[in-house]
């Protein structure tokens, strides 16, 4: 996994911390995607196998509502056109995750779902950590 990562912009009320982050490699994969499928979005729901994998849709393909929770947007852009892309949560999720910073990443494979990045023979995977909060 690369070091260099894009990190979204801070959505939630009263927080100054990024709480979601894309490594290069995401980026990379998420612009080819934009290219074929136009904008995005993420969405990370709870459960097991893949519905504990970040999923990618089409931009407003997934219906988010007050059961969500709106982590972070990230501009995917490598020219002069914003290419926004929103990370959603369930709640009950974020209930869990609340203390972790996420890392969006992409491995060889193929996901079962139905995440865009499926028929790349690459998947989006979460990688946590504890959050740092300042003192």
């Amino acid at each position: 996994m690369s070091e260099a990562r894009l990190h979204a912009a801070v959505t939630l009320p009263g927080e100054d911390i990024s709480r979601v982050a894309l490594t290069a490699e995401a980026v990379e994969l998420l612009r080819k995607l934009w290219i074929q499928h136009g904008p995005l979005m993420f969405h990370q729901s709870g459960g097991c196998c893949d519905g504990s994998s970040p999923m990618c849709y089409p931009a407003g393909e997934f219906i988010t509502a007050g059961a969500d929770v709106l982590l972070g947007l990230f501009d995917i852009a490598d020219g002069v056109e914003p290419q926004p892309l929103e990370f959603w949560m369930s709640k009950e999720q974020f209930n869990y995750w609340s203390h972790t910073h996420l890392t969006v990443d992409v491995v060889p494979g193929r996901g079962s779902g139905f995440s865009v990045e499926a028929p790349e023979g690459k998947r989006f995977l979460i990688r946590s950590k504890l959050m740092d909060w300042p003192s």
